[in-house]
């Protein structure tokens, strides 16, 4: 079997060689760049599994990174930033981050996460199963593809699984606890408010309003649906 491989992009190297220690003791293959440019040439030609990603980088920040690499990758990303404001973990989230960690960080937490993410389960479907609808959208669960009103929609790993697992139930109200153990795995350790974000992020793409939403529904006190076209 392949090992893992994780891309470490931080201009601190005690933090890189520490991180470093505690992935390769996990049996993955582990590279590091010090810049943004480098990060994104390594995701070019080296497709990691999972990018660690420092928001302060030289030439260019970790969200502009992300914003780049999601444009050629579909790895999961663990933001790092020094400053712990939720707008930073939001921004980092709304542009495609899987998970994120603040500085000071324990690198035992950070491999956990890693390993986390590598184990997250995919939405298991047999082989003849038809693409499901509802309204104008239709998810193609073999391929891996959404269409609304007949026009591609480009999701993440992540946005696509919350969608699938939404539309595969329409009407089924999902708890936030439910979506992250099916979508990110029973033994996700983050913040459960990931989801929020990532629905948000998956409602913007379709285009649809949360608070007279036509697909993803949030049942106050609750969870989510997706609405049922009857």
């Amino acid at each position: 079997m392949t090992a893992p491989r994780v891309l470490v992009v931080d201009d601190e190297a005690p933090i890189v060689d520490l991180v470093r220690g505690y992935l390769e003791r996990e049996g993955m293959e582990v590279m590091s760049a010090d810049d943004g440019p480098t990060a994104l040439e390594l995701i070019r030609e080296r497709a990691p599994d999972v990018v660690v990603l420092d928001v302060m980088l030289p030439g260019l920040d970790g969200f502009e990174v992300l914003r780049r690499a999601r444009t050629m990758t579909d790895a999961y990303v663990i933001m790092l930033t020094a400053r712990a404001e939720e707008i930073d973990r939001i921004v980092g989230l709304s542009v495609g981050a899987d998970d994120y960690l603040v500085k000071p960080f324990s690198p035992r937490e950070l491999a956990a996460r890693v390993r986390a993410l590598l184990r997250r389960p995919r939405m298991g479907v047999p082989a003849d199963t038809e693409a499901w609808r509802v309204h104008d959208l239709s998810v193609d669960p073999r391929r891996r593809s959404v269409t609304l009103r007949g026009a591609p929609v480009s999701l993440t790993v992540l946005e696509f699984d919350l969608l699938a697992m939404l539309i595969r139930e329409p009407g089924v109200v999902h708890t936030r606890q439910q979506l992250l153990d099916r979508v990110w795995g029973m033994d996700y350790v983050g913040d459960e408010h990931v989801v929020d974000v990532h629905l948000a992020n998956l409602r913007r793409k379709l285009g649809d309003d949360a608070s007279r939403p036509t697909y993803v529904e949030t049942v106050r006190g609750v969870g989510y649906r997706l609405k049922d076209a009857t």
